[in-house]
């Protein structure tokens, strides 16, 4: 047979190139691709960059403990106050050893908790699972900084300067109870069990029950069962939501300023934050950067775990078919189990909220003599004890207002653009899988989930706190601006996700019946794409909606008095032993995530994509 002779490649005139340039720049979605590739470049990379770059640069302020040096100048200082100094022990290895002790039992603790749950509910005939199934996610919907004040509402002791129900009651609630690693780790795990909760039903929602049923016909027991066939099919899954919670509770904040810094209790978040609020900022921003190498170190051990494991096909052309395990007599104590677990996570911390802000004096019980509307529409002079005579009742509180409107107005308009660009990032990344400029746009969205909410906003503090190249990039601390782009650019990860979800919906013959019809790129994005991805886009608003109205690690830096939202100004009153006000603006953000959830549920979205 003969050979085919190779065509001669026809060489690369100045007309071809430029016929190809011109194609590549009049295709409307490579330019989309390129603009796209320019601002997450510009978003992400530059600043986390910048802040890499701070931490080696001399800063006024530290003029005085460098010799000889000036503005700018090229220093270890920061790296060496924080690694390798008398203080070391005090600010890096200490809060380390902290982070990671409350990421190790938080762990070994919620994501068993959750694992089991995860199978009660979906392969399990416990009874009750339709009305369980309801309440079952919304205590990872109560922020974990308001748990960490209903925590405070129950156990607070002299320590606050106000007292806390069983310090009232005359029960002595001692400093370890109240504060510091065993109540930040109780608080953690009545939050993040939901990540393996929500991961491992997923996985047992896939898997086809004829493998037990198989297992169970040769005689195996429930224990055998469990243990050979169910948790190795569900275990990338719990893989997964234990990086998940590993990096999500070693970088939270809120619960830790809230229960670690009265005892001076410090993890890597809480003192990162003293750093960069006060002094020498530089260390603040190397303690962020290893922070964000933590994050990042954990990502990539889940990957290599999950990458090296033996992988089993567990789903077939038959579909899956899911025959409940029978409980027999442990049914109704596993059901006790659960009730327990819903009353300490969910309505334990909303009742003590709710009636501490009814109290005049915290901690004096719930009679009728101790309790008031003042917290909610008193006034200054008429205030029924020396505690509540700082400030007026939220609804006279011009503070508060003004918080309303901060939270209003960030959510929306950071809700709306993410939501936006999280469509067309999905277009992107749908449209271009398998392509460089697909895994591009994808590697470079996910690195803001890498970060820890309180080194994210580190890291645009250190791009934006003083002007740059001469005024091109402006000085945007104590401004909006800041507060929004962070928001925005954090949660483009998750708004990317609904996006491809919804694109992938999408069929690609749309487009291209269209094109063969003759319409241009811009018609079919306005005739095709944007009808057909309008639900999508209105859950994906409302749940990036719900994430941004309820954050406080991302924004604790970032804050100045005039750009308080709810969450910080409940954040800051619980500082200032003004409880019940805190309390009651808890409560205030609570009813409304569960609404707004509400509302997105019933568009078709799912709460495990953004809370």
């Amino acid at each position: 047979m003969a050979k085919k002779e190779k065509l001669p490649k026809k060489p690369m005139t100045k007309e071809r190139l430029k016929n190809q340039i011109f194609n590549v720049i009049g295709n409307p979605f490579n330019m989309i691709v390129f603009f796209t590739l320019i601002i997450l470049f510009c978003l992400i990379i530059i600043p986390l960059l910048n802040m890499l770059q701070n931490s080696f640069m001399v800063a006024k302020a530290e003029l005085r403990q460098i010799p000889d040096a000036k503005v700018g100048d090229y220093t270890l200082y920061y790296w060496k106050y924080l690694l390798a100094s008398p203080l070391t022990k005090t600010v890096f290895v200490e809060p380390l050893l902290h982070s990671l002790i409350i990421g190790f039992f938080v762990t070994v603790i919620s994501v068993p908790l959750g694992s089991v749950i995860a199978w009660l509910m979906v392969r399990s005939d416990i009874p009750g699972k339709k009305i369980l199934s309801a309440f079952i996610l919304i205590p990872y919907m109560i922020p974990s900084w308001c748990k960490a004040l209903s925590w405070l509402s129950v156990f607070r002791n002299e320590l606050s300067g106000s007292y806390g129900l069983l310090t009232g009651m005359g029960i002595h609630v001692p400093d370890w109870l109240a504060y510091g690693p065993f109540a930040i780790i109780i608080v953690m795990c009545m939050h993040y069990y939901a990540f393996s909760y929500i991961m491992v039903s997923g996985s047992l929602r896939s898997i086809n029950s004829e493998l037990e049923e198989m297992a169970e016909i040769q005689g195996a027991n429930r224990i055998q069962i469990l243990s050979n066939i169910t948790l190795p099919l569900v275990l990338p899954a719990v893989l997964s939501a234990t990086i998940m919670t590993i990096s999500k509770s070693i970088g939270t904040y809120g619960v830790a300023a809230n229960l670690g810094n009265r005892i001076g209790y410090y993890v890597l978040a809480t003192r990162m934050k003293e750093f960069i609020n006060d002094s020498p900022k530089g260390v603040g921003y190397a303690m962020s950067l290893l922070m964000i190498a933590l994050a990042a170190v954990t990502i990539l051990v889940n990957q290599k775990l999950i990458g090296t494991r033996k992988s089993y096909a567990t789903i077939g052309g038959k579909g899956t078919r899911s025959n409940l395990m029978h409980l027999g007599k442990s049914k109704y104590p596993l059901l006790i189990f659960l009730l327990v677990f819903l009353f300490i996570s969910m309505f334990l911390p909303l009742f003590v909220l709710v009636m501490e802000s009814f109290q005049i004096v915290p901690g004096r019980g719930y009679g009728w003599d101790n309790l008031t509307l003042y917290a909610w529409i008193g006034e200054v002079e008429n205030a029924p004890s020396k505690g509540l005579s700082f400030q007026n009742g939220l609804f006279k509180n011009s503070e508060f207002g003004r918080a309303c409107w901060n939270t209003a107005k960030l959510s929306i308009i950071g809700s709306v653009i993410t939501a936006i660009c999280g469509q067309f990032l999905g277009y992107i990344t749908t449209r271009g899988r398998g392509k460089w400029y697909g895994n591009a746009v994808e590697q470079m969205i996910f690195i803001p989930y890498l970060m820890p909410g309180v080194a994210f906003s580190a890291i645009y503090f250190s791009m934006f706190s003083q002007p740059r190249l001469g005024g091109l990039i402006p000085s945007l601390y104590g401004t909006f601006m800041l507060i929004l782009l962070a928001s925005i650019v954090k949660h483009f990860p998750f708004a990317s996700r609904s996006g491809s979800s919804n694109m992938m919906q999408i069929s690609v013959e749309l487009e291209e019946a269209a094109t063969i019809a003759g319409a241009s790129f811009w018609r079919r994005i306005r005739s095709i794409i944007i009808p057909l991805a309008k639900g999508g886009f209105l859950s994906g608003f409302l749940l990036t909606f719900i994430s941004i109205a309820k954050e406080l690690d991302l924004i604790a830096i970032l804050m100045t008095p005039a750009n308080y939202t709810l969450s910080f100004l409940s954040f800051d009153y619980s500082k200032e032993a003004m409880p019940q006000v805190a309390d009651a603006i808890c409560i205030v953000i609570i009813v409304f995530i569960l609404v707004c959830n509400r509302i997105a549920n019933r568009l078709g979205g799912d709460v495990s994509k953004s809370m």
